[in-house]
């Protein structure tokens, strides 16, 4: 069985198992609300995997559309009483428009183009969410979000919110692994080793990496969006530069290219600032600087590629050992 299909029935196994579990300690509340936070981490770093580990493309802003959808459902459900999926849907379209305007230009362009424009434009939505007090709070945040509902059935516990978001990430990972596997993913794959080569044979260069970038926003957005319901509160430090490079740092931990490594990169980050990185303020980020250098330095494929190559190597010892 392949990897990425193992990924899908891992996602489907804890979704069912973990629960169980965490029921068995005293603990539970706070065991659920990590692993919800870990299945939306995962929903930007899934779009995260698919832009930058096979497109090739690096993006230091995607903070900043999970900043969009979760403040345009804020905003929306708050302040003029629009249905929650409805403002989710709004949310998603915006981010979606403006990431497809910032990569007109910057996608033209080889180098680093992309990472400098969505780098000052996540730094522009921050600035913009932090000083529009009286539509976005401020710095004070956004209180009183409404939470999130289906055919009078309310998501208004954190266990029911769990499944909400693990099926919705399945989903995702599912999407994106039909991409992988299908012309477009080939297609993304060399653009990232070969740009002229991609576009000697006939591929659509511009337009798969202006796609790619549109829907790796897109599901950025629909992850800020939940977590505004689940939290029913948010402020402008949840979607600054700083939250940006570590959704970065999750994939690259991982392993680009590869969904097991995301998710699994995804829950390590999320877990260690949840247990220790989270009192340690600005040594926080000489902290991730630190992982993310030796990972570079001694691990440069991420866990992923770790793994690929123990593997390998096993094999290789077992066949002379034969």
């Amino acid at each position: 069985m392949k990897i990425e299909k193992i990924t899908i029935a891992a996602v489907i196994i804890l979704l069912a198992v973990f629960p169980v579990i965490a029921a068995s300690n005293n603990n539970i509340s706070y065991y659920i609300n990590i692993m919800t936070i870990v299945g939306i981490y995962s929903m930007i770093t899934v779009g995260l995997t698919l832009l930058v580990g096979y497109a090739g493309q690096i993006s230091l802003g995607h903070a900043a559309f999970f900043g969009i959808g979760a403040y345009s459902s804020g905003v929306l459900t708050t302040k003029f009483g629009i249905d929650p999926w409805a403002a989710l849907a709004v949310g998603a379209v915006i981010s979606s428009v403006i990431a497809y305007l910032i990569g007109l230009p910057a996608l033209k362009l080889k180098g680093h183009y992309l990472a400098m424009a969505t780098l000052a434009f996540g730094i522009i939505i921050y600035i913009f969410f932090k000083e529009e007090g009286s539509l976005t709070g401020g710095p004070s945040g956004l209180p009183n979000i409404q939470g999130i509902s289906i055919f009078g059935f309310s998501f208004d516990t954190d266990l029911k919110y769990y499944f909400l978001i693990y099926v919705v990430l399945l989903l995702e990972v599912i999407y994106s692994h039909n991409i992988m596997k299908s012309r477009v993913g080939r297609a993304l794959k060399a653009i990232r080793d070969d740009e002229d080569a991609a576009n000697a044979t006939g591929v659509a260069v511009y337009q798969y990496k202006l796609k790619i970038f549109v829907l790796s926003a897109l599901f950025a957005s629909i992850a800020g969006s939940l977590y505004a319901y689940y939290f029913n509160f948010i402020d402008p430090s949840s979607f600054g530069f700083f939250p940006s490079i570590k959704f970065l740092i999750m994939v690259v931990i991982g392993g680009l290219g590869s969904l097991p490594g995301t998710i699994f990169g995804t829950w390590l980050i999320t877990f260690l600032d949840s247990q220790w990185l989270s009192s340690a303020g600005d040594l926080a980020t000489l902290i991730y600087g630190i992982i993310l250098l030796l990972l570079l330095m001694f691990l440069p494929g991420g866990i992923a590629g770790g793994y690929k190559n123990l593997k390998i190597r096993i094999i290789k010892w077992s066949n002379k050992n034969k």
